[in-house]
């Protein structure tokens, strides 16, 4: 695994809090924990932190979350930085998560990431317009139908470089995308429809 550093002191916000909203979930997942394992809590806390800074962890942000949780600050930023889940410096409004693992890789990833490179840039490259950055991830569960990206919150599967630039032109346009499978398949069913026991005969007298 490659360092995972802070981003520069230049662009680190000086203060970070939680939004009162933010505030009131922070203390209710508090309430889900006994007594002495409020730190049980650290990563939704870093996650909620995260979504609020606009897609990043800063290091006040960190700091912060150390704090509420009366955790050293160290013990914090060893979870930010462990977990790839955080971003430690800032993304584009769509963050690409693209995956590379071998099953992708197998089915065109490799041609994924030359469109991201054409598109956007170097991993953690942000556009001109603010509304792009990528970066190559492990296995995101979608095997099935590789390739695939998760981007924010929604996952894009069954992608070619024709379909995927056009996925990261249209978010840019802040047109609408349809996540899921970008080709004629139901979720994770097999290509063309189904194959195997297609025989009405094998249901005869069912319900």
């Amino acid at each position: 695994m490659a360092n995972r550093r802070l981003a520069a002191a230049e662009i680190q916000p000086k203060e970070f809090s939680f939004s009162a909203v933010n505030l009131g979930w922070a203390k209710k997942q508090l309430s889900k924990y006994p007594d002495g394992r409020q730190a049980s809590a650290v990563i939704p806390l870093l996650w909620k932190a995260q979504e609020q800074a606009g897609g990043w962890v800063p290091e006040a942000a960190i700091r912060y979350v150390a704090d509420f949780l009366s955790m050293a600050y160290i013990r914090v930023l060893e979870i930010a930085t462990f977990y790839t889940m955080f971003n430690l410096a800032p993304v584009g409004k769509h963050h690409v998560q693209l995956c590379g693992t071998t099953p992708c890789r197998l089915r065109g990833a490799g041609d994924l990431i030359d469109v991201c490179e054409k598109r956007i840039g170097h991993q953690f490259d942000v556009t001109s317009d603010g509304a792009l950055s990528w970066v190559e991830v492990e296995c995101l569960g979608a095997c099935v139908n590789a390739p695939m990206a998760q981007i924010n919150y929604d996952f894009y599967e069954d992608l070619t470089p024709e379909s995927f630039a056009k996925i990261l032109d249209d978010l840019a346009a802040g047109k609408k995308v349809n996540p899921g499978p970008q080709i004629d398949r139901q979720l994770s069913a097999p290509v063309g429809g189904p194959t195997t026991l297609t025989d009405p005969s094998l249901y005869k007298g069912s319900k």
